[in-house]
């Protein structure tokens, strides 16, 4: 096994079952994460019999960089995992930090259909360790600090949920990386049950909607999950899970030209959005050659951005990244496979 998936609670069960005192746990996440060496052997407090007992069970080996690309205070970076399987990760620059934005499964089956990632079907889930290593190798490579991380990346983090909530435990961990839980966002679809289950998680980590539509008319068919778990069952499930962790929600607005950004959408995305704690993300498109959505115009999504202002609704537009990096999500991937 990859030492980097073990939750520390791990790490203790494996030394006392043999033998050995649970205490060390901590020494060896802080070998791990703090001081972030690369061979068991580096660990100078730790005994030669938990050494070799370590290198027995666990490895440290790391994903494989197939590719960078770099842009204005943006780098995507293209990873092989141990199967031949390949995914993608972003680091964007803001004033208030770095942000790193991470894949969670190989392929997406939400399949939406503005997105590159749902178009090359899920092949499997992230284990937690390849989480976790996106995060230790992209430290490494640009010697900056992840101050900010988002689970928005290739694939739908609740249909991977056991291996994420492992992942941010890990990383958590005040001796393991250390990442605060409200530094870190998870982004959704709209799997009902998985927010439901997420609203008893015991860690103040964000929440996001990726809903791109006030309507079932027009989310039946940019998005699939909307004809399993349609846009009232969401909202209402959102007010819930506001209701009992008392934390503000994101929901996650991408502007397509003449789909879903005419004034009538952002009247209507108001009044659903009326009284619920939340604020809106409107996000500029990234179009790609495989897709035949567009980008809405400035115009346009300032009209939007305005008319959920005027009916008092928190709003942002996001800054623009990396369109000369293949910066839609999967895009990097699919390219590459393709021999693009």
């Amino acid at each position: 096994m990859n030492i980097y998936g073990q939750s520390i609670e791990d790490l203790e069960m494996f030394l006392e079952s043999n033998g050995m005192k649970k205490f060390k746990a901590k020494q060896i996440y802080e070998w791990l994460y703090d001081k972030r060496i690369s061979n068991f052997d580096d660990m100078r407090n730790i005994s030669k019999e938990t050494i070799d007992l370590l290198k027995i069970n666990y490895n440290m080996d790391m994903l494989k960089l197939i590719k960078r690309l770099d842009d204005v205070d943006v780098s995507k970076f293209l990873f092989e995992l141990f199967d031949g399987n390949r995914i993608e990760a972003v680091l964007m620059n803001h004033d208030y930090g770095n942000s790193l934005c991470i894949s969670t499964q190989v392929g997406c089956n939400m399949g939406c259909a503005f997105c590159e990632s749902g178009r090359l079907k899920k092949v499997r889930n992230l284990d937690a360790y390849e989480m976790v290593l996106q995060i230790l190798q992209i430290e490494k490579m640009v010697n900056k600090r992840i101050s900010h991380l988002v689970l928005m990346g290739i694939g739908e983090p609740f249909d991977n949920y056991d291996n994420v909530i492992k992942f941010i435990d890990i990383i958590n961990h005040p001796k393991g990386i250390a990442l605060g839980s409200r530094h870190i966002t998870i982004s959704t679809c709209g799997i009902v049950p998985k927010i439901k289950e997420f609203m008893n998680y015991d860690k103040q980590v964000n929440l996001a909607i990726s809903l791109h539509a006030p309507n079932n008319e027009i989310r039946n068919k940019i998005m699939n999950i909307n004809k399993v778990y349609p846009i009232e069952q969401l909202i209402d499930t959102v007010k819930e899970y506001i209701k009992k962790t008392n934390r503000r929600v994101t929901f996650e607005y991408i502007m397509l030209r003449g789909v879903n950004d005419s004034l009538e959408c952002a009247i209507e995305l108001a009044k659903l959005l009326r009284g619920i704690n939340c604020y809106v993300n409107l996000i500029p498109y990234n179009e790609t050659s495989h897709i035949e959505f567009k980008k809405s115009s400035k115009e346009m999504i300032l009209k939007f951005y305005d008319a959920l202002k005027k009916d008092k609704i928190n709003v942002t537009i996001r800054r623009e990244f990396g369109s000369k990096v293949s910066a839609a999500c999967g895009q990097l991937r699919s390219n590459y496979e393709e021999g693009l």
